[in-house]
């Protein structure tokens, strides 16, 4: 009995393990989270066709530098929204490219923000100067922002967002992104008219 109950609790172990932070222990590993809705992301993108993009629902709050900051602020530019965590390893791997495409990118009219998800502000601040990312970051930790996109949801930590410049939404990543995959998505939404 003993022998099964090691091998039943290594298999939950190594589950745990592959789930990453995208999954349902990433959502338990946020601070204060027992929200399991999450599902794994694998990275893909999908580009809504003009025709059929939505308005990104209002989206306003404090920054991690306790500062307000509204989307609709940011009308007329295209807006790349980042779904992020400290504790989330793939949210750090992502977030040098994230930052060189921000200051590529905003000659062209694009600002990026981050919004740090079921986090704590030190840890998620200290990310922020480890690499030292430029753009603001809305400080969610009870996870209401990311609830107000439930026609296009995230779904995953971390998931990007891309916002046309009607302020509706283009183009999503569900899971990790690389430059590769991104900067296209910004350059093609970025040329549209």
């Amino acid at each position: 009995m003993a022998r099964v109950r090691v091998v039943a609790a290594g298999a939950v172990a190594a589950c745990a393990l592959l789930a990453g932070c995208a999954g349902t222990q990433g959502a338990q590993t946020g601070p204060g989270s027992g929200d399991n809705r999450f599902i794994a992301g694998d990275g893909t993108a999908q580009v809504i066709k003009a025709t059929d993009r939505r308005a990104a629902p209002r989206v306003e709050g404090t920054t991690l530098e306790d500062k307000p900051l509204r989307l609709a602020d940011l009308g007329g530019k295209v807006v790349v929204l980042n779904f992020w965590a400290s504790w989330c390893g793939p949210c750090r791997g992502e977030a040098p490219t994230l930052q060189k495409l921000s200051t590529e990118h905003k000659p062209k009219g694009v600002e990026f923000v981050g919004v740090n998800f079921k986090d704590f502000k030190e840890p998620a601040r200290a990310m922020e100067r480890t690499f030292q990312v430029t753009y603001p970051s809305l400080y969610d930790h009870d996870g209401r922002l990311m609830l107000e996109f439930r026609d296009v949801p995230p779904s995953a930590v971390p998931s990007t967002l891309i916002f046309d410049r009607q302020g509706r939404i283009a183009a999503r990543i569900i899971g990790p992104t690389t430059y590769s995959q991104l900067n296209p998505l910004i350059t093609q939404i970025a040329a549209e008219r």
